[in-house]
């Protein structure tokens, strides 16, 4: 009797479909976008927080050269505001961020897109209502598709957000305004907790993750 070689005696792996590997590509890149916007997260708040520094020690002293004005100074006798260029430098510098987290959320609009096509081209090929095989261990396809969603929509929301802080950091004089700009950039409250169960449960259902 022959002996089995190794290649006979090693359990092979299951050929996935194109749409399967599509879908386990897209966790993939779910995974590789949402590590980069935190990172760029970071950037953004570390940039920020100098903003806010800057304007609180501008208006400090500012304060201090109006005590020291003389009253019965004239207005064209009273300083003009310095221009400040580490300021200014910081907020292209936010700006610049702001745009890498655009292309983020816009990359991540286009893989929700492309799962909604895989979803509809399973639709097609096996008719709507009968259920299909899942692709890996348990999701059904249209799953994929509804986390994908419901991450897209969070992100969308995000950037939204961030957004009007890039707009209105550097021009509040209010204190308190910008404590509460900065303390929204850095914990985004439209990224909710949930977001990274759903990354891991896509990533162990499609096995990037093992158990």
């Amino acid at each position: 009797m022959a002996a089995k070689s190794p290649a006979d005696s090693t359990p092979r792996r299951p050929v996935l479909s194109v749409s399967a590997r599509k879908i386990k590509d897209n966790a993939a890149d779910w995974h590789n976008l949402m590590m980069k916007w935190e990172r760029l997260n970071d950037n953004g708040f570390t940039t920020a927080n100098k903003i806010v520094n800057m304007k609180i020690s501008e208006q400090f002293q500012d304060n201090k050269l109006e005590i020291a004005c003389d009253n019965s100074a004239t207005e064209s006798e009273k300083p003009t505001p310095k221009y400040n260029e580490e300021l200014d430098n910081c907020c292209a510098e936010l700006l610049e961020t702001l745009k890498h987290m655009t292309k983020i959320q816009l990359k991540m609009e286009k893989l929700t897109s492309t799962t909604k096509a895989i979803c509809d081209l399973e639709t097609f090929h096996h008719g709507a209502g009968n259920c299909t095989a899942p692709f890996f261990h348990t999701w059904p396809t249209p799953y994929f598709y509804e986390v994908s969603l419901k991450l897209s929509e969070m992100y969308k929301k995000e950037l939204q957000l961030k957004q009007t802080v890039v707009q209105e950091i550097a021009h509040s004089a209010d204190q308190d305004l910008m404590m509460v700009y900065l303390s929204s950039w850095l914990y985004q409250p439209y990224i909710e907790n949930s977001s990274k169960l759903l990354l891991e449960a896509m990533l162990l259902e499609t096995g990037h993750r093992q158990c």
